[in-house]
């Protein structure tokens, strides 16, 4: 099965490029915007045509969720513009197109797991650009997986667990929120999924939303105490109001989601948070 990632710079395609070598029946092709510039139709349209991958993961996104409320543009054309043209090429060709969105679609004002069928209400650029990107899928592709996940972290890049790592061993006391509550995402989790279900999911008809993370239900708070915990860093974790730690985008209040569609139709095993995050730590040498 030939595969075309985009993205692969980011958290998600690393963790792929790690577990690439563990599936010798699959044949990657990783990409970022140095190689395939996904934003541009015309390029999409001449890579796909000359690659003719069976499978497209797009990873690509534009995370800056604060940053986003000043650069409307960007993250559109990233979140929004890149899918669609994704979907298209995709589309033209045949292939199966796997889709990445967030739990940022959905204001967080319902306390209750979110089905792939719940309301969604989308407060910030970020959360709007992410849903444009969904309906840009589901309006182009004829074959598509939209997998929407929270919170997620890895062993690479830029991430909450790395963030409170490297503060919680400088300063000694950290302040995080208390009242936002979902669960964190193992990247390297998500990506060992995507590639296990890879061959079922060739045979969907259409375009279907799905809701992955981890097991549990925790608060950034209880993410930060887990991690300083099995890190062995000494600090001390506070937890505060989300209003003592105002940011120019809102995120949702809560946004558990209910993973029972994509754990039925894949016959799928989902680890729990608290397990994942001690794997990842010490990848990263702590713990």
């Amino acid at each position: 099965m030939k595969i075309l990632v985009t993205g692969a710079k980011g958290q998600l395609g690393n963790e792929l490029k790690e577990l690439a070598l563990k599936y010798p029946d699959y044949r990657f092709l990783f990409t970022d915007v140095e190689e395939l510039d996904i934003t541009d139709a015309k390029t999409v349209n001449a890579f796909v045509a000359a690659d003719q991958p069976e499978v497209i993961i797009n990873c690509a996104a534009y995370t800056a969720v604060d940053k986003a409320e000043t650069d409307e543009e960007s993250a559109f054309r990233v979140n929004a513009t890149a899918p669609a043209n994704l979907a298209k090429a995709a589309k033209k060709h045949n292939i199966l197109l796997v889709h990445i969105s967030t739990d940022y679609v959905f204001d967080g004002k319902v306390y209750l797991p979110l089905k792939e069928t719940a309301p969604t209400q989308p407060v910030s650029v970020y959360a709007k650009s992410k849903f444009a990107g969904e309906q840009e899928v589901l309006k182009h592709a004829s074959r598509a997986l939209v997998i929407r996940t929270s919170w997620l972290y890895s062993a690479f890049g830029n991430n909450f667990v790395k963030t409170i790592m490297k503060y919680g061993a400088e300063r000694g006391k950290l302040n995080v929120v208390f009242d936002q509550t979902g669960t964190p995402t193992y990247a390297h989790d998500l990506a060992k999924m995507i590639l296990e279900i890879l061959p079922a999911a060739k045979e969907i008809k259409g375009v279907q939303i799905f809701h992955y993370s981890n097991e549990g239900v925790a608060s950034w708070y209880d993410f930060a105490k887990a991690i300083i915990e099995l890190s062995g860093i000494n600090c001390i974790v506070n937890s505060i109001e989300s209003k003592d730690y105002p940011r120019p985008a809102v995120p949702p209040f809560y946004s558990v989601l209910d993973k029972q569609k994509i754990k039925e139709t894949f016959g799928i095993e989902i680890p729990y948070w608290r397990d994942s995050l001690k794997d990842c730590i010490r990848r990263l040498g702590a713990g």
